[in-house]
């Protein structure tokens, strides 16, 4: 099977998310939404709500929760959902909803329902990377973003800023730009160290 997905990284600085759900599924939507931009907008409802999720809501001024049932003008002026119930019904009547007014969906667990995914993210400065298993296994993600996440120095920040940096005042066209940008991170190119196959291959038991 062909994996047609298409990586995008959106500006989240003027979204506004809906999440459906306030309990151990809802919780972890939140975490990863913020740990992206705390300064995201997220709403969001729920019938009961997970202990450490309220302490989150409580601590975070552009987070609103609702703690009733879902209502359909929840979804006026929401950008994305979430949809994180235990309810087929209620996620199913959700995403229809949404749909309706062209929202884009997310639903854990319910890749049929689902118009986009929370991938694995690595993070490191202005370094990111988005792993994703086309939905079938998330946990392989997780392990790909611990190894990444491990193997990627911190210092990376500092290589990019330089090359922003060089980048900028280069004064050549732009076919020298690439060509000497191409020359000094050729030290990144991994056919240049036959081992980090190998390390990979290894740690994942890939024959």
């Amino acid at each position: 099977m062909t994996n047609t997905l298409f990586p995008v990284f959106l500006k989240t600085d003027t979204a506004h998310f809906l999440i459906v759900g306030a309990g151990n599924v809802g919780l972890e939507k939140t975490e990863t939404l913020l740990r992206q931009n705390p300064t995201i907008r997220i709403t969001i409802i729920g019938i009961q709500i997970h202990l450490r999720l309220k302490q989150i809501v409580d601590s975070y001024a552009n987070i609103t929760f609702f703690e009733r049932p879902f209502e359909e003008n929840d979804l006026a002026e929401k950008d994305f959902v979430i949809i994180a119930t235990d309810s087929a019904e209620v996620n199913l009547n959700v995403r229809n909803l949404a749909k309706g007014r062209g929202i884009k969906v997310n639903a854990a667990d319910q890749p049929d329902l689902c118009d986009f995914y929370l991938g694995s993210i690595v993070n490191k400065g202005n370094l990111k990377i988005a792993i994703s298993t086309n939905g079938k296994s998330p946990v392989l993600a997780k392990r790909m973003r611990e190894y990444f996440t491990a193997i990627i120095p911190d210092t990376i920040d500092e290589n990019l800023a330089v090359l922003h940096q060089f980048r900028s005042n280069h004064k050549g066209d732009l076919q020298q730009k690439l060509k000497d940008l191409n020359t000094i991170t050729a030290a990144f190119s991994v056919q240049k160290k036959p081992g980090f196959w190998n390390k990979f291959r290894r740690l994942f038991a890939i024959n």
